[in-house]
């Protein structure tokens, strides 16, 4: 099995190399990177698995530096961040994050962090949590549903919007393939976190209520409807 590579880019010397030093115990291969701008440059040129980001570090900061691997690669991204009630955790989830973690952190929760996130992006090519990739769908065809003007299909991982191409990261694209294979059917922020986010302990909501309103700025405000004090269900 290939080695996992991951690009970690943190100003603080001693948070650096001890996290550093816990991931490779980890079997994890890091390039780690004390700012924003040597961290782009050491994305472009090493194209990592994932990436770790501080959301404060000199040069290029977190947010923007996870916004310009966003631009380029649907690579997993995950932003560390001081404070849990942070508004930079938003910013980065925003941004085009995937996940965040609060520091200080255990490293073993960090590692958990990591191995969930990768999880669900190794399995981005194919159907997931009951996603309806081998039935006939709404169009009669093998693993195509259609809602509406939304075309997803479920096999081939491609989601079309009034015949145009929709590019989704692949933690978009499970959420939407959540909502797919139940149409209509209210889905709580809880088991988004465990069926999208494969999290078996509790997590943060924002990450799902960031995360649907950017899928819904690529599929249509009104395709997915907030159930309040329940969750989130697609129309049908």
């Amino acid at each position: 099995m290939a080695e996992t590579h991951v690009l970690f880019v943190e100003d603080d010397d001693v948070i650096r190399e001890a996290t550093t030093l816990a991931l490779e115990r980890d079997g994890f291969v890091v390039t780690a990177m004390p700012d924003g701008l040597s961290g782009l440059e050491s994305f472009r040129a090493d194209r990592p698995d994932i990436a770790l980001l501080d959301v404060m570090v000199p040069g290029m900061d977190g947010v923007s530096l996870c916004r310009r691997i966003r631009d380029e690669s649907t690579v997993p991204v995950i932003m560390l961040s001081a404070r849990a009630d942070s508004i930079d955790v938003v910013l980065g989830l925003e941004a085009g994050a995937d996940d965040y973690v609060t520091k200080p952190f255990d490293g073993s929760v960090l590692v958990a962090r990591i191995r969930a996130v990768l999880r669900r992006f190794g399995h981005a090519g194919g159907p997931q949590n009951g996603a309806a990739g081998g039935d006939e769908g709404p169009a009669g065809e093998r693993g195509v549903l259609n809602f509406g003007d939304l075309q997803v299909d479920t096999e081939g991982m491609e989601v079309h919007k009034a015949g145009a191409a929709v590019a989704l990261t692949p933690t978009e694209m499970r959420l939407l393939l959540e909502f797919s294979s139940a149409p209509g059917t209210v889905l709580s922020r809880d088991r988004l976190l465990e069926r999208v986010w494969d999290y078996d302990w509790g997590g943060d909501t924002r990450v799902v209520d960031v995360h649907v309103q950017r899928l819904r700025t690529k599929i249509g405000q009104d395709r997915i409807e907030t159930v309040r004090g329940f969750g989130y269900k697609l129309k049908a």
